[in-house]
């Protein structure tokens, strides 16, 4: 694995970076990321093929991978950097159908796997909704809290404070610590008990959504999810089962109401079919297998 020589894996770790760019202000990310990938790039040789989840620069450079090179498309930063995915000689696996770009072929989707063990099923649940991501126009989070108060329900939003002026005017004036409750960035370690511990995850995103970790992670706990439909929600969230999709505010608000009709252990178990880490491994495996030959 080609990371950031803290990174912390099973398998052989190697790079040129001691830390995350971001743990470290001298560093600057533009300047590593380019000598990371050359890096990767000059031992390609020694390896079946070369798998990026990075974003464009490997894709400009992809010429000097010596070996057949798949890249994940964890979502497009933009349009601007479509020719470099368009010229690159690389595979792509979408994360979702939904997150497409007609300009591309695709060798297949895969969706995200977790590790199901990491998230605790909590048979209960709780009496308050929750908001779990960062605190962006685009996550909704507004919308989150008008649609807990329509519902007469508490509401705790976790994740990062992406947007600042979002955050000091539309969302700090309604956080009182009881009907509204914030609790910042959450580390992996309460995700499970913050997760299985509400009734349902407001997903009321105002984007086109690539995936949704966080929504996977809620139903892994059997907590159920009620999701605006857009991007991969359709793909994502199994209406009835482990939640329900939704076009309004208003709707939003009658699936509150509804929430006690989902079974929270089939919940869980969807989940666990659909989204464990090994069934993602399965999928790539197969990928992997193919563009190599061995199928």
């Amino acid at each position: 694995m080609f990371a950031t020589l803290d990174s912390v894996t099973a398998g052989t770790l190697d790079g040129v970076c001691p830390r995350g760019y971001a743990d470290d202000p001298s560093v600057d990310g533009r300047v590593w990321e380019a000598m990371h990938v050359a890096h990767a790039f000059s031992r390609s040789g020694e390896f079946d093929l070369v798998h990026s989840h990075l974003d464009w620069l490997p894709l400009a450079f992809a010429d000097h991978c010596r070996v057949p090179m798949l890249t994940t498309v964890h979502g497009f930063s933009g349009a601007g950097i479509l020719p470099a995915y368009v010229r690159a000689r690389s595979a792509y696996v979408s994360i979702s159908d939904s997150d497409r770009a007609p300009e591309l072929d695709y060798v297949a989707t895969v969706h995200h796997g977790i590790d199901v063990d990491a998230f605790p099923f909590s048979p209960t649940g709780g009496e308050h909704l929750i908001s779990f991501g960062r605190v962006h126009p685009d996550k909704g989070t507004h919308t989150a809290i008008e649609i807990a108060r329509r519902a007469g329900m508490p509401l705790t939003i976790c994740g990062i404070v992406q947007d600042e002026r979002y955050f000091k005017e539309e969302i700090e004036p309604k956080i009182d610590g009881d009907r509204v409750r914030f609790l910042g960035s959450v580390g992996p370690e309460r995700r499970g008990e913050i997760l299985g511990g509400g009734a349902a995850l407001l997903h009321p995103i105002a984007f086109d959504e690539p995936f949704g970790l966080s929504v996977v992670e809620s139903m892994a706990c059997g907590t159920p999810v009620i999701a605006y439909r857009r991007g991969s929600m359709t793909e994502v969230v199994d209406e009835g089962v482990t939640g329900f999709l939704v076009d309004s505010l208003d709707e939003a608000v009658a699936a509150v109401k509804q929430i006690a009709t989902i079974d929270r252990a089939g919940c869980r178990a969807q989940a666990e079919r659909r989204f464990s880490v090994d069934q993602m491994v399965t999928h790539y495996l197969r990928i992997y297998r193919q563009m190599s030959g061995q199928s």
